[in-house]
């Protein structure tokens, strides 16, 4: 697969559909939370123009050409047309209704509300301590560690994975039987959790296997230089 992050002023074609004069651009390297919208954009089959930067580019993030589209200078950002958009999880649920075609938007009023509700919560409970858990048990070296803050953050999510399991062991998706915007979301949240142990939660463990074995959520992995655990 060739590497998107192949300079600011590329445009790379992954698919067959045409956005018109509706040219997508993403600003964001796979290394941040852009991954998650990346994931969607692969999902969707479309054509998109990839700026990678991140927190490294500091000062690009601080002009005044990047503030114009996001003032809080983090990524990611879309522009969509003339249409701008930040924050990932929220990119995410627009470009699943602007592309229904795609399968991944909610089918009902109810169903969207649903996955509102589903992105809110991982984003406020699972977001933060999944990365400080990961942080302290796989990523920083081991002088680094803080291995009762890892513990007592880990124990604090035990809550939410329940949840969660409680939910998957009903339908096998968020919303019911098919993938949806709402497994993208809560997934990408955790895709930390595929490196951590979750056997207390085998449904989710599933799930999130599941999720992952999607051939974009691979591709946008390998952006990341990872792979899905076998």
């Amino acid at each position: 697969m060739a590497n998107s992050q192949t300079g600011c002023a590329g445009w790379r074609r992954i698919g067959a559909e045409t956005m018109g004069m509706e040219r997508l651009t993403v600003y964001g390297s796979a290394y941040t939370r852009a991954l998650r919208t990346l994931w969607m954009i692969l999902e969707l089959n479309v054509d998109y123009r990839h700026v990678p930067v991140g927190p490294s580019d500091r000062g690009e993030l601080a002009s005044a050409q990047f503030l114009a589209l996001n003032p809080n200078a983090r990524v990611p950002v879309i522009e969509h047309g003339e249409f701008v958009l930040w924050e990932s999880l929220a990119i995410n649920l627009y470009l699943a209704r602007k592309y229904p075609s795609a399968g991944l938007a909610p089918a009902t009023l109810e169903q969207e509300a649903l996955a509102w509700q589903w992105t809110l919560w991982a984003n406020s409970v699972l977001d933060e301590p999944v990365i400080t858990v990961a942080r302290h048990r796989l990523l920083l070296s081991k002088a680094e560690r803080d291995e009762q803050l890892a513990d007592s953050t880990w124990n604090a999510l035990k809550k939410p994975f329940a949840v969660l399991e409680g939910a998957l062991c009903r339908q096998p998706f968020l919303l019911g039987s098919a993938f949806t915007v709402a497994d993208l979301n809560v997934a990408s949240v955790m895709y930390r959790c595929l490196y951590l142990d979750m056997d207390e939660w085998p449904r989710v463990g599933l799930w999130l296997q599941q999720c992952f074995s999607r051939p974009a959520a691979r591709a946008a992995l390998e952006m990341r230089e990872l792979k899905v655990p076998s």
